[in-house]
């Protein structure tokens, strides 16, 4: 993830003459809804999200009819598809999500720090919100849910701009959401998000300086990087997310075969997905013709080096780009490594720095893999497909971030603050 280090724009910045009028507007109601809702009582944003899941309740049948006419439109790969589609469950996990960010403690307001001088002087930093939060995003209904949630309770207004493809289902979540902002009190402004699907939004947003304080792409690469190459307003983002699953010598060898098949086919699609499987020369021949048939037997491909095709030789040969991949689909790449260090040298080759996994019984080995790998999240005897807020005990996401400043790994509450210095005195004057 990249992270832009332009300077956040305040509540007093000045707009543009020539911002676009669909965007300068919603940014204006925002702006001003994101005053009240940055100062209103923990238990009102809490009260909000909890009648927002109540709504959502209520809608599903409605919601579950738009998502039907989203999908029966779609004409993308099976992996965005499931993506893309709604069921009673997953309407369930939304509500429940925003019944658990409610639970969550307070993110504004936090003194960070405090200290005094030697003048007597009392300093403190406290956390707040960022201000006006851009989310654009592609097909993935539940993402709209989720980043309403984290803005409404971080004091943040939030303007979500979700794909084409899911845009019936986000009209329904985004009336629930503004349902539980209007039960509670709270500006229904908090939430918005464009009246249509027209791309022109997305430009508008990305050019919105003065307006929009931070965008927040979630999708594809081609999307994270054109936010990323033509924004005036601070991104943050991560651009792939190719995850490593590395299966040392010292492996347990049935906890590396349901690791590694939750890994990559509990949901393929997503960017905690491993894409690549790395195993060690030591127990590869015992253990890769195991792997290849559970992950076969639930319909993934595979992309080969020449050492892997030596002990499976119907594996399909891999090229060098198969290796920088993010397959997002049921396909994996394999390759067989000497060791760590040469699991190491792979990861930083081909690796975007968002979630390698090492399976070992070997502490030492692991505590190397864990020091030495410059991701946003690195694991160890777990499946990559943890990488997620809600797993991490953040409620929900709003994206992972795997750039170096502000922010790495899922972004949650936390993240959504920035900070003020609080100075206290008792008549000091500057010498």
């Amino acid at each position: 993830m990249t992270t832009s280090t332009t300077s956040t724009s305040m509540d007093h910045a000045p707009v543009p003459e020539s911002a676009p009028t669909v965007v300068a507007d919603m940014a204006r109601r925002a702006r001003a809804a994101g005053r009240m809702l940055g100062h209103s009582p923990t238990e009102q944003r809490n009260a909000a999200l909890r009648h927002a899941a109540t709504a959502l309740r209520a809608a599903r049948a409605e919601l579950l009819a738009a998502n039907a006419r989203d999908v029966a439109a779609f004409s993308g790969a099976a992996s965005f598809r499931d993506r893309l589609t709604l069921d009673d469950a997953r309407i369930e996990a939304m509500a429940k999500g925003l019944e658990d960010v409610a639970q969550l403690p307070d993110p504004v307001g936090r003194v960070l720090s405090e200290w005094s001088r030697p003048n007597g002087l009392k300093i403190r930093r406290v956390a707040t919100p960022v201000g006006v939060i851009g989310m654009i995003y592609e097909s993935r209904p539940n993402v709209g849910a989720d980043a309403a949630a984290l803005c409404i309770k971080s004091g943040n207004a939030v303007i979500l701009r979700g794909g084409s493809d899911s845009l019936n289902s986000a009209r329904v979540i985004h009336a629930a959401m503004q349902a539980g902002l209007r039960a509670a009190g709270l500006p229904v402004d908090a939430v918005q998000i464009p009246p249509d699907a027209d791309r022109r939004h997305v430009a508008d947003m990305l050019a919105a300086s003065g307006l929009i304080d931070l965008l927040i792409p979630r999708g594809g690469k081609s999307l994270v990087e054109r936010v990323c190459r033509e924004a005036r307003v601070p991104v943050l983002s991560h651009a792939e997310g190719l995850c490593h699953t590395y299966i040392h010598a010292a492996a347990d060898p049935e906890m590396a075969r349901r690791i590694v098949l939750n890994a990559k086919m509990r949901r393929t699609g997503i960017c905690g997905a491993t894409e690549t499987l790395l195993i060690d020369s030591a127990i590869a021949p015992m253990l890769l013709p195991g792997l290849v048939e559970d992950l076969a037997t639930k319909g993934c491909t595979f992309r080969a080096d020449a050492r892997a095709r030596a002990i499976v030789p119907d594996l399909p040969p891999a090229t060098e780009q198969d290796f920088a991949t993010e397959w997002l689909d049921a396909v994996m790449s394999v390759a067989v490594v000497d060791g760590i260090d040469d699991a190491l040298a792979h990861i930083v080759r081909y690796g975007s720095s968002h979630t390698e996994a090492i399976i070992t019984e070997d502490a030492a080995v692991a505590t190397r893999f864990l020091n030495e790998t410059d991701s946003a999240v690195v694991m160890w005897n777990a499946s990559t497909q943890f990488c997620d807020g809600g797993e991490f005990g953040f409620g929900a996401e709003i994206g992972i971030a795997t750039g170096r400043f502000h922010a790495r790994g899922p972004v949650g509450l936390e993240q959504l603050t920035t900070f003020r210095y609080e100075v206290i005195g008792t008549g000091q004057v500057r010498p």
